[in-house]
């Protein structure tokens, strides 16, 4: 099948409105000595490969995120003290630590540092320990004149930047920061897309983590009230939404991306695609109330659990891990940190979304019952 005159463009329909119980039980077990092990073997970490700081600067938001998960804690400890140890000075932290504990000869990351403030701003302005929270302010601050030309890591480090300006109570030096922070890269995270065409994406093809651009953009329009900023995400994120449905359901661009008029389906595609798109979808509910906007929340919930392209769930029951990626004829079985963080922070989000969702019809209820 190829997306040419006979696909549908439209929204995803969504029948899935429940989800397993996030847990971090999973990167519990891919830990090791230094962190969060990268790569998986099935369900078994792979030692030999080492650790990332784009999984440190994730995991560390996603635990914040689960406060109440036995293993919180633990793992933001343990990710937060990697990322002290990644960082270069400045805006730089280092990208890849060797099993050993030796880090290896790859120059500093602009994603890792994007990432990076990802974690340290969700867990500076929200994260229940007290310790651990002054920790991640005072890297978030260090590492806050990070600037990169390269919209995804311009995107995260957006994102970590109004964790802390939307969140009550921050204050300070760490306000100032993250002010500074989102003033400088929210630009830089969503380039201008093309004017006129059917192709509305602000780059030849779309690649990865693709509803990350319109998210930044969003939350950059909530946090310094920039309305064109709000417009422009919620216009380009509509725009995804439409380009990446199929028959009612999410069909993600693959690894190696999708262009104008590229096939559908297409593969292998990637836990954090559907991720992403959530958290996009779930900011833009939020702040327009309109409730079209659930539907691509539970249809990227939904392609986690089976809704998808070969009818497969991409996550492991007996594990709580999430699958590598949609295969086009099942999934690739190892389950790697991204793509569990991936999982786990979708169902967190779901569970969050049905909560807000019960209580929004309860008060409506409360309101039109007869006195």
């Amino acid at each position: 099948m190829s997306n040419q005159a006979g696909i549908s463009r439209g929204w995803p329909t969504a029948p899935a409105r429940s989800a397993p119980p996030p847990s971090l039980r999973h990167l519990k077990d891919l830990t090791g000595p230094f962190g969060l092990y990268e790569h998986a073997r099935r369900s078994e970490p792979s030692p030999k490969h080492g650790y990332c700081t784009d999984d440190a600067g994730r995991a560390l938001a996603l635990a914040c995120r689960l406060p109440e998960d036995p293993y919180a804690e633990e793992l933001a400890w343990l990710t937060l003290r990697f990322l002290e140890r990644a960082h270069a000075g400045g805006g730089h932290f280092l990208l890849r630590l060797g099993p050993g504990g030796s880090w290896d000869e790859s120059p500093p990351s602009d994603d890792a540092a994007g990432r990076a403030l990802l974690g340290l701003g969700t867990a500076a302005s929200s994260a229940p320990w007290p310790a651990l929270r002054q920790r991640a302010e005072a890297l978030f601050v260090e590492a806050a004149g990070f600037t990169s030309p390269a919209p995804r890591a311009a995107a995260y480090g957006t994102l970590g930047a109004t964790e802390v300006l939307l969140a009550p109570g921050a204050e300070g030096r760490l306000r100032r920061a993250a002010r500074q922070l989102a003033e400088r890269l929210a630009p830089l995270a969503l380039p201008e897309a093309p004017a006129g065409g059917p192709w509305r994406w602000p780059e030849p093809q779309l690649s990865y983590a693709n509803a990350l651009l319109p998210h930044a953009a969003l939350a950059a329009g909530a946090a310094l009230e920039d309305d064109g900023a709000l417009r422009a995400g919620l216009l380009l994120l509509e725009w995804l939404v439409q380009e990446e449905c199929f028959e009612g359901r999410f069909s993600f661009a693959p690894v190696g991306g999708r262009g104008p008029g590229g096939e559908k389906p297409a593969f292998d595609q990637q836990p954090i695609e559907a991720a992403a798109m959530a958290h996009a979808a779930a900011r833009a509910h939020a702040l327009t109330g309109e409730g079209r906007w659930e539907a691509p929340i539970w249809a990227a919930v939904g392609w986690f659990l089976g809704d998808n392209d070969t009818g497969t769930a991409v996550w492991d029951p007996a594990t709580g891990g999430g699958f590598d990626g949609l295969k086009r004829h099942g999934v690739n079985h190892n389950q790697g940190a991204e793509s569990t963080i991936a999982f786990v922070a979708t169902m967190a989000l779901a569970r969050h979304q049905a909560a807000s969702s019960a209580a929004s019809s309860s008060e409506t209820d409360a309101v039109a019952a007869p006195t």
